[in-house]
């Protein structure tokens, strides 16, 4: 990336960047005026730009000016998971900054992958946007800038990708100092390296978080405490973050976040629910029928991301569960909140050599093979596993069962047993999530 290009980027970010650490302390009428303008934008670009709003506001004979505030969102249909993964084209703006926008591919939490564009600007201000979060972090690490970081993720992960875009686009003059770990790195050397690295800051997934600091209490190892802790893309259970808080010490955070949205919400010093980013992206609960849930009641999350100009979506239902709260934080913000959430919570595969696999280790090996449309990897005992793929036709699946079994032998042992097999459709019963790795034999220690 020439110079050109990274000093737009700083450019970008410097203009978004003005009073995001005070915003949040807005009074609630400019943040509400802030969140409509944006929405009033987005309506407009989205109706002349993006064909399913194209024609969804031509054949409906709805008037772009008639929806000014969120509460007109109202008259605009759901958009599910489902339309987006189908024909993402619909959903991607024909502008420019539509055609020259950023494809990300969700990490297939759901089992079934979908592609969402974000536009440059949008991706760059994001940086600038993500002051409010760091404000936090920067408070209870003591530090304004310059904290380490480490981070356990898994290789090519969305925020791998992120970080690299970031560094090709912009000059950081002063980067935090930072050391990257894999969820496919054995535990003892994960704590090693923590321990020689002293972070102030420790990143990673929820679950995986959870099921390290349960291992460091199960075998007694001595770990570098970090002055904080901030779980991303997935859930981690009241019993984990206690075990963190009380037993370890370390605040919990968590950041909310999408790839459908970058920014949605996140918790704060008080860490007692979810500050939403309500002016870069609106939040509403809905209920069984899809009706908005009524005050207080936990419901189904739909998000309108009111910044991101390539793929456009209003109205989308993100399969979270949440209760929208009506309380101020005793912090001062006055972002609206989310009282609970009831985010994704993947299953570890616990090995008998002592291994713990995260399911992105699971998705890490999935994403590299064209042609899995759904996936779901049973563990029944911890050496058997069940993979079900669906696939464009059984020839489809006859192609690459053998390259996706190779792959997850090597990841696994070759010892183990992986029975396999072709599917028209893998769907969870009722309104059960759908887990695309599921565990049926977790540790006694661990239930």
């Amino acid at each position: 990336m020439n110079a050109f290009h990274k000093l737009y980027g700083n450019a970008v970010v410097l203009r978004n960047l003005h009073q995001q650490r005070r915003i949040p302390y807005f009074p609630e009428e400019r943040i509400f005026r802030l969140r409509d303008s944006r929405l009033q934008e987005i309506i407009h670009y989205a109706a002349n730009t993006v064909p399913y709003y194209r024609e969804l506001f031509k054949s409906n004979k709805i008037d772009p000016d008639d929806i000014r505030t969120v509460e007109d969102l109202d008259h605009l249909p759901l958009i599910t998971k489902d339309m987006v993964r189908q024909n993402p084209s619909q959903f991607l703006s024909a502008s420019r900054k539509g055609r020259s926008s950023i494809l990300f591919v969700t990490s297939g939490s759901t089992g079934t992958p979908i592609h969402i564009f974000h536009d440059r600007e949008s991706f760059l201000a994001n940086i600038a946007f993500g002051e409010r979060e760091r404000s936090v972090i920067a408070k209870l690490c003591g530090k304004s800038f310059r904290y380490k970081t480490a981070a356990i993720l898994y290789s090519g992960s969305t925020m791998e990708k992120v970080k690299d875009l970031y560094r090709q686009w912009t000059f950081i003059p002063v980067r935090p100092e930072q050391s990257a770990f894999s969820v496919l790195d054995r535990f003892e050397e994960i704590v090693k390296g923590i321990n020689q690295f002293r972070p102030d800051l420790l990143m990673g997934y929820g679950s995986y978080l959870e099921t390290f600091f349960r291992m460091l209490v199960l075998q007694k190892y001595s770990l570098h405490h970090p002055k904080a802790l901030v779980y991303v893309a997935e859930g981690m259970t009241w019993e984990g973050k206690s075990l963190i808080e009380d037993h370890f010490g370390i605040p919990v955070l968590s950041q909310y976040n999408a790839m459908e949205s970058f920014k949605i919400g996140f918790t704060c010093e008080e860490r007692d629910g979810f500050h939403i980013h309500d002016d870069l992206c609106h939040v509403k609960i809905i209920d069984e029928q899809g009706k908005k849930a009524a005050e207080g009641a936990k419901g189904e999350i739909v998000i309108s991301n009111l910044v991101n100009h390539g793929s456009v979506l209003l109205n989308y239902r993100l399969g979270d569960i949440g209760i929208l709260s009506n309380r101020k934080c005793a912090c001062g913000r006055m972002l609206p909140m989310l009282s609970e959430l009831d985010g994704r919570a993947e299953d570890i595969l616990f090995l008998p050599n002592g291994r713990f696999i995260h399911a992105r280790a699971i998705w890490a090996v999935i994403k590299k093979i064209n042609g899995v449309l759904k996936y779901q990897l049973i563990q029944h005992e911890p050496k058997r596993f069940e993979l079900k793929l669906v696939t464009g036709s059984p020839a489809a699946y006859s192609s690459i069962v053998g390259e996706i079994l190779t792959g997850l032998k090597a990841l696994f042992g070759e010892t183990v047993s992986i029975e396999s097999g072709h599917f028209e459709d893998l769907t969870p019963r009722g309104r059960e999530k759908f887990r695309p790795v599921l565990s049926l034999c977790k540790p006694k220690a661990f239930e």
